[in-house]
């Protein structure tokens, strides 16, 4: 059995907490706010028609993205109340109610072109899961695909931490960028997207 993520036990130790994170993005939606930047990104990385895996996807705004542009995508996360909210505000993608350190034990079909593990998704996970989560994503990944994960480097998870538990899982970085809008990484950005790839291909 795996460690609780550090997501569901904030959401256990505080009622409402996934509402509220449902209820800000569709009220930024509302507003007319950019929230999918991420998966543009994603989206001109990869042929039409390509197969991501929306890694941690909350409440779907970047699965629903993906999937109107074109792609055959599929959302997993751990917290119900996201996936249900998903299903209702994203219809399209298939959604799957998991913890992403089961990845490398669930059945997802064919592999993917590109994972996007977006939203500080990795700082929320159980840290004696992290490399599980990373072995699960080099599972799916197709021969040429590749992951990107971006999450704030000021978060409890150290980039260096980061890359060297990558590069257990089999993968390595291709690129590393300072935010999605693709501004280069340097030593004192505050925040990695991390473009990783099975043996750095």
């Amino acid at each position: 059995m795996v460690e609780k993520s550090k997501w569901m036990a904030h959401a256990a130790q505080t009622p409402g907490h996934s509402q509220w994170y449902i209820d800000r993005f569709r009220t930024m939606a509302r507003r007319g706010q950019d929230i999918v930047g991420e998966a543009r990104l994603i989206d001109a990385m990869v042929p039409r028609g390509a197969r991501i895996l929306d890694a941690g996807c909350g409440a779907g705004r970047l699965a629903g993205y993906l999937h109107a542009a074109g792609h055959r995508v599929t959302g997993v996360d751990v917290d119900p109340e996201l996936i249900r909210a998903a299903r209702t505000d994203h219809p399209g993608p298939d959604y799957v109610e998991a913890d992403l350190a089961t990845l490398t034990e669930l059945d997802l079909g064919d592999p993917f072109d590109a994972i996007v593990c977006a939203g500080n998704v990795v700082t929320f996970l159980a840290e004696s899961t992290r490399r599980d989560v990373l072995r699960g994503f080099r599972a799916h990944l197709a021969r040429d695909g590749r992951a990107v994960v971006g999450f704030g480097a000021d978060r409890g998870y150290p980039v260096p931490d980061f890359l060297a538990d990558a590069a257990a899982a089999g993968l390595a970085p291709q690129l590393t960028l300072s935010g999605w809008d693709v501004r280069p990484w340097r030593e004192e950005s505050d925040f990695l997207v991390a473009v990783l790839a099975v043996g750095g291909l």
